[in-house]
C-alpha cells in the first residue's frame, strides 16, 4: 500500500488485499493474502482495529478514523494522531524494553500501524471485571511509568535531544486538547457531551459547586498543559493495558505528549481505584480477598515507581538536571533531591489520580467497570464513593504520604453509604 494512494478507511473485506504487497506484513503472515482471515475487533473511541491471521502468523492493524468513533463525523480528528502513536510506541519500546507491542509497519499517508498481536493477553480491564489475577501486574506498571518517565526526561536525555523531541510531539494538537476538555473542566460543569447516573445528582451538584476544588483541577490543568517534563503514554488505563496471568503490554499511546511525570502513574491508579470500588457488583464470592489483591497492585505500582526511579537516578542521571558535578563529584549525596522529586510526584500523582475518578463517571468515556453494572442503584452507589474519594485525593494529596495512607483512604470509603 503506497504512501501516494489517497486515504481509505479499511475493511474486513478491503484489508487483505490493500495490504497483501506488504513485505513485513506477508513475512508474518504467509504469501497468499487471499487466505488470510479478518476480524474487525476495534471497540475502543477512536479507531478501527483488526486480527489479520494467515497461515504462519498474526497481526493487529491499527487505523485511525478521521472522527472519534464514539459520536460519529460530528467530531472530527486529524489522521496524524496515527503518526504520533507511532512515536511513542518506538520511544516506550527503547526507554521500557518489552513493554509495548513490535511496530512492523506504519503507513503515514492511510494512518495505519501493522503491529504484534498481543495473543493470549485480553484487556487488562476486562481480567478486573472478571475477577482474574495477573502476576507481577503493580510492578510492571510501576517500572513502566518510572523508565518512560525518567528516560524520557532531561534527568536522562540531553536537553537537546529533549527539546528536538518536544518539538516533534508539539503538533498533536487536537488529541491534548480531549484530554484537557473531557478530563479536567467538563466533569465541574453540565458540558454538552456529559453523561452521568441520574441517582448522583446530589453528588455531582456539590462537587460543582466546590469552588475551591475547581480551582486546584485547574491547577493541575496548567501543569498538564504547560510542562513538559517527559513523554507521556496519555491515556495510561486498564483498557491500555493487555495481559495474560503473567505478562503484560501496555497499548494505545496515541493521547502521547509532554507533560508532567506524574500524570500517568495518577491516571493509572485512578483506574485501579475504580475497579476495586466496582467490585461489590460483579461478585459475592471472594470479594474481600479479590479487593484486597487489586488494593496490592495499587502499592505495588506505587512502591515499584520509587525503587526503579531511584535505581535510574543512580545510574543513567546523564541529562542537564541534578548533574552529578553538583552533588557526587563535589562528595555531596543526591538521593535527598531524588526524594524531594518523588515526593512531589506522588503527590501530583494522586491529584491527577482525582481528577481522572470524577471524568470515568461525569464525562464522555466511562469505564466499563461500572457501566456493565445494570442495576443503576448500585451503580451509583459504588460510583458515589468514588466520586467523593476523588474530591479529598484533590484537596488532600499533600496529606499522603505514601501509598498505605491512599489504601486506607480507599478501605474506608468503600465501606461508606453516600447517597
Amino acid at each position: 500500500m503506497s504512501n501516494r494512494v489517497a486515504y481509505e478507511p479499511l475493511t474486513p473485506e478491503t484489508l487483505a488485499e490493500r495490504l497483501g504487497q506488504l513485505e513485513p506484513v506477508v513475512s508474518h503472515l504467509g504469501p497468499d493474502y487471499s487466505q488470510w482471515q479478518v476480524q474487525e475487533i476495534g471497540d475502543g473511541n477512536l479507531n478501527l482495529v483488526f486480527i489479520v491471521t494467515g497461515s504462519t502468523g498474526s497481526v493487529i492493524v491499527k487505523q485511525a478514523l478521521p472522527y472519534v468513533r464514539l459520536v460519529g463525523d460530528s467530531w472530527p480528528l486529524p489522521l496524524y494522531r496515527a503518526y504520533y502513536e507511532n512515536c511513542a510506541l518506538t520511544r516506550q519500546a527503547n526507554r521500557s524494553h518489552g513493554c509495548v507491542p513490535e511496530v512492523f509497519h506504519f503507513d503515514d499517508r492511510q494512518a495505519l500501524i501493522v503491529m504484534e498481536h498481543l495473543t493470549p493477553h485480553v484487556i487488562l480491564r476486562n481480567k478486573l471485571i472478571m475477577g482474574e489475577r495477573v502476576e507481577g501486574l503493580g510492578r510492571f506498571v510501576g517500572e513502566f511509568c518510572a523508565r518512560t518517565a525518567f528516560r524520557g526526561s532531561e534527568l536522562c536525555m540531553s536537553s537537546a535531544a529533549k527539546k528536538a523531541d518536544v518539538g516533534v510531539f508539539s503538533g498533536n494538537v487536537e488529541i491534548p486538547a480531549i484530554t484537557e476538555s473531557l478530563v479536567f473542566t467538563d466533569p465541574y460543569f453540565n458540558a454538552e457531551m456529559n453523561s452521568h447516573n441520574s441517582l448522583l445528582d446530589p453528588v455531582v451538584a456539590s462537587l460543582r459547586a466546590n469552588v475551591e476544588l475547581k480551582c486546584r483541577v485547574q491547577r493541575m490543568l496548567m501543569k498538564f498543559a504547560s510542562n513538559t517534563e517527559t513523554l507521556l503514554h496519555g491515556d495510561l488505563h486498564s483498557g491500555s493495558i493487555m495481559s495474560t496471568d503473567r505478562e503484560s503490554k501496555v497499548i494505545d499511546p496515541e493521547f502521547a505528549q509532554y507533560g508532567p511525570m506524574s500524570f500517568d502513574l495518577g491516571m493509572v491508579t485512578a483506574n485501579f481505584l475504580m475497579a476495586y470500588f466496582s467490585q461489590p457488583a460483579h461478585r459475592a464470592e471472594d470479594l474481600v480477598d479479590y479487593q484486597q489483591w487489586i488494593l496490592s497492585v495499587i502499592g505495588e505500582s506505587l512502591q515499584s515507581f520509587r525503587s526503579e526511579f531511584r535505581r535510574l537516578w543512580g545510574t543513567e542521571r546523564t541529562g542537564m538536571l541534578f548533574p552529578a558535578a553538583l552533588f557526587e563529584h563535589q562528595g555531596h549525596d543526591s538521593s535527598p533531591a531524588c526524594e524531594q522529586l518523588l515526593e512531589e510526584i506522588n503527590r501530583d500523582a494522586m491529584r491527577f489520580c482525582g481528577i481522572e475518578m470524577h471524568r470515568r463517571c461525569l464525562s464522555l468515556a466511562h469505564n466499563a467497570d461500572f457501566e456493565v453494572i445494570e442495576d443503576v442503584e448500585v451503580r451509583a452507589s459504588l460510583e458515589a464513593r468514588n466520586l467523593e474519594m476523588g474530591a479529598q485525593l484533590i484537596l488532600e494529596a499533600d496529606r499522603l504520604p505514601d501509598e498505605f495512607a491512599l489504601i486506607s483512604m480507599a478501605e474506608d470509603y468503600n465501606q461508606r453509604n453516600i447517597l
